[in-house]
């Protein structure tokens, strides 16, 4: 399973081969460790647990967890996986050349926070009438019948906008740097700049 933990740099663009431009996000790939490998037996579950960026404050907890696979990681993230590879062992590092150019990768980020939004720029209501009297420009208008006296979970409403888990499918890998330990992807990538992403490849 090709799997990264990476940080978001910023947007660029390249040129492809039929002269079009692609906008490519950058990806800060540093190496990432095994911490744990997980299984069916032990653990009810195959899963790879992996490490990214190194800290030199760990708490007691954290370092005892550690300790097997060496590693000082400050970010850790689990993988649910289907068949365990026997070459797969805690303190393995799995690097940038994981991945090669034109594979096809599904990358999860958390989306930037908008904080308290209507339900015009939430989730792309019409706004009332601004002649003939009307006063509900940017009001919601009716959320409910008489029956049931109550309103359904998911109804939408204004509320907390952004700040979500996003996942982006199907993206291609425009280049590989190993060097300085950088992946692109045609597209954009959900977060920030400095954001932690995922890149998973396509199954």
């Amino acid at each position: 399973m090709k799997v990264l933990i990476t940080r978001k740099v910023g947007m660029t663009s390249t040129i492809g081969d039929n002269g079009e431009l692609l906008p490519v996000t950058l990806l800060s790939a540093s190496p990432n460790t095994i911490t744990q490998i997980k299984t069916l037996e032990t653990d009810g579950h195959n899963a790879l647990q992996l490490g990214f960026e190194k800290t030199k404050k760990l708490s007691k907890p954290l370092t005892g967890h550690l300790k097997k696979s060496g590693a000082s990681s400050k970010i850790i993230r689990e993988f649910p996986i289907n068949e365990l590879d026997p070459e797969l062992k805690p303190g393995v590092e799995i690097t940038a050349d994981t991945f090669v150019v034109g594979d096809i990768v599904h990358v999860t980020g958390t989306s930037k926070g908008k904080g308290f939004a209507g339900t015009i720029k939430r989730h792309n209501f019409h706004r009332g009438p601004k002649t003939h009297g009307g006063q509900s420009y940017r009001r919601p208008g009716s959320i409910g019948s008489m029956y049931p006296q109550k309103i359904f979970k998911g109804k939408k409403m204004a509320g907390h906008m952004g700040h979500s888990q996003v996942t982006v499918r199907n993206l291609k890998v425009a280049l590989v740097d190993t060097n300085d330990q950088v992946i692109g992807v045609i597209g954009a990538v959900p977060g920030p700049r400095k954001s932690i992403v995922i890149i998973k490849g396509a199954q």
